[in-house]
Order: C-alpha cells, then structure tokens, then sequence
C-alpha cells in the first residue's frame, strides 16, 4: 500500500557482547532495505535485513551487526531508495566510564502510566544525558500475538517520550506475556527474535529467523563492570540450568566486579491477585527459580537479583548464608512498576523486604569501575530507594 511509511523505527538491542540488534517495519515491502553502519571517518558496513510479512501492512525487518570495536561511538541507519531513517548514534562506554542503565519492566496494559514513566525518565536524565543501556525485565506486551498491543503498550509511548529505543541498546528479559513459548512453528513471535541463533557457532553465528522459529533467550554479557545473565522464567529446561551454572562459574563473571542476574519471576513473592495465587496455582509458577536457581546465586556469590512480574516495587538484602568462604550480600529487586495494573494484595509475606512501594517507578542503575548504584524512583520524580556498593 503506498505511499510506504515505517510503522516502527527501528528500535536497538543488545545481542551478547559486541553486536546488536536491529527491528523495524513498514506498511509495504520497501523495496532492497540494508542496515549501514559504521564509526566515525571509516567506511560503512552494509547488511541485507531478514524480512516476515506479519500481515498484508505490516512487513517486519531485522539484522544484526557487529562485532564492533572497543569504540566509543557507532552509527547506523536503515537506507533505502523509498524509505530510510535518518542516521543513529549509539554511546558505547568503557568499563572505568559511568555506564548509565535504566531499569524497567511491565508496562504491559498501561501505556498511558507508562508515557507517565517514561516522562520521569526524561526528567530524571535531563536534556542533556540519557542511559547508556535500558534492561527491560519483561512483560512489555499484555497478548504477544496482537499487533495493536505492540504498538500501544510499548512502541508508540516510546516513540512519543524521546525515541530512546533507536540509540539506547535494550538488553530484554522474557516475561509470560511477551513472547510465545510454543515450540512449534505456528507460534505468535512477531518482534521478540533478538537472541535466536546467539549461541549456534563458537563466533556467534547469525542465522535467520524463520517465521515462528522458537529461540533461547538465556545469555549473557558486561555492561561496564559489571556480568549480566539473563534467564528465561517461563521455559525452564536442562539446557538453561546447564546453561546458568557454566555462567556462574565462568571467568568473565566471576571475575566481573558486580555479578547480576536478570529473571522475570522474582525467586520470592509477596503480592498477588489472591484468587490465582491459592486457586489457580499461580504460587507455582517461578518455583523452580527459588528452589532451584536461588541457591546457585548464593552459592556463586552473585550481587543482584532483579525481577519484574510482581507489579510494584520491593528491595530486600540479605547474606548469601550458604557460602561461608565470602561473608558477602545478595540483593533481590522486584521492579514491576513501567505502567501495568499494580498489585497491592499481599499473598505471602517472606519477611525479607526492606523497602516495598505500591505504586509504578523506574529504576536508574549506575556503574562505574568499583562502584554500583542502585536509585528507585517513582513516576512524579520521588526517590523511594536508595543504596550503593563499593568494591
């Protein structure tokens, strides 16, 4: 259908260490689209996108590039002769540079809380700053196979509060929501391909997607100093818990200064709707996360723990107890707050929280060097919590 216009500008993802991620998609087939990139005063890098008709108007795009270097500015830009974007600039920092992360998860159901978010975003960073890299901890979407939901709960009040998703790589977390996770190839996955194939070579090879294709979220990678895993909630199997101890015992994350990990489901609870927590088993459903992987984060001396699903906000800290060789802390954060529905009905009560705030929020994570900096903040600008690490 003409005259073609994009439905969605490209928004940017982390795809493991040093390669990105790149979706967009038009209202008609436009033509030969390539995804350039390049540094400042070098020659660019073209890539044919992988194409998937959605519908007869939506025509979806995607292509990863990398690796790149140890530099700290990048552009890209989709060019084409009927449509392209203007071009993009992605701030890459050093591991001794203040590498700025906002923390959000489950918006889903709420976009006009979520533009209220969003608007606090803003005003947090100011004119002049932004984050470095956004860590979605999931449920972006209510119903992964609508195509309004897409556009409604997460790329238009991104688009309309600063278009920070075109240059600010969102390193995503699964939720129950917002991917399909039939593996079969009838699936409903429209956007949510970034991580296939992460792991399929020794050089991260970059197979395409095919429509419906079922991919592995689990992965990792650093984010100034700090190693990151991300965890699949919803699909537990033998490959992520093989998966999860290699990483926690691996050299880059033990050796990393502040070791995180990125699940949906929070390994402990509180607050529900208690209709399904007692009658439909909803108590049930992160289980494994607590029983399970729980005690390999203690075990492994892992930092932080941080979570959406829950939708509010709750901070506990407490000692890893079982590993006596390090009198260390592990820190739990539920950060569900980005729009959805709250929860204000308590279900369990583990005794553990130090702080708890019923209400939407976002969270800005600031690491530097030996320093880690944790701040909630709620949507009208209020500090709710607060603390640091020193190493």
């Amino acid at each position: 259908m003409y005259p073609c216009r994009f439905h969605k500008l490209p928004m940017l993802f982390e795809h493991g260490d040093n390669y990105y991620y790149v979706v967009w998609e038009t209202s008609c087939t436009s033509g030969a689209p390539l995804l350039e990139w390049w540094y400042d005063d070098a020659s660019r890098h073209s890539i044919e996108p992988w194409y998937r008709k959605i519908d007869d108007t939506h025509h979806r795009y995607t292509a990863i590039f990398g690796p790149v270097a140890n530099i700290s500015h990048v552009h890209y830009k989709v060019n084409n002769y009927r449509l392209s974007t203007k071009q993009y600039t992605i701030v890459r920092r050093g591991e001794a540079e203040l590498n700025r992360v906002l923390v959000i998860a489950d918006n889903q159901n709420g976009p006009t809380e979520f533009r209220k978010v969003l608007t606090g975003i803003q005003q947090y960073y100011g004119a002049s700053s932004k984050p470095d890299t956004i860590l979605h901890v999931g449920d972006a979407v209510q119903n992964v196979g609508s195509l309004s939901n897409w556009q409604r709960h997460l790329f238009a009040p991104m688009e309309d509060r600063s278009g920070l998703h075109h240059t600010t790589p969102t390193v995503f977390v699964p939720g129950n929501h917002d991917h399909d996770k039939r593996r079969v190839s009838s699936n409903r996955n429209l956007y949510m391909d970034m991580y296939h194939g992460l792991y399929d070579t020794d050089e991260l090879g970059k197979t395409a997607v095919t429509n419906g294709s079922y991919h592995r979220f689990f992965h990792s990678l650093s984010v100034g100093s700090a190693r990151i895993i991300v965890l699949d909630a919803e699909c537990a199997s033998k490959e992520e818990s093989e998966f999860l101890e290699r990483e926690l015992k691996s050299l880059a994350f033990q050796s990393a200064r502040f070791r995180i990990v990125a699940v949906h489901i929070p390994p402990y609870i509180e607050f529900w709707d208690p209709y399904g927590w007692n009658k439909k088993n909803d108590k049930h459903w992160g289980e494994h996360i607590r029983l399970e992987y729980d005690p390999l984060f203690r075990k492994h001396n892992v930092d932080l723990v941080i979570s959406g699903h829950q939708h509010n906000y709750q901070r506990s800290t407490v000692s890893h107890s079982t590993n006596s060789a390090r009198l260390g802390t592990i820190t739990y954060a539920i950060v569900g707050g980005a729009g959805g529905m709250l929860d204000l009905e308590r279900v369990e009560d583990w005794n553990m929280y130090n702080v708890t705030y019923l209400n939407h929020h976002f969270v800005a994570l600031d690491i530097k060097d030996r320093s880690l900096s944790w701040t909630a903040v709620s949507s009208t600008g209020s500090v709710i919590d607060h603390f640091a690490v020193q190493r």
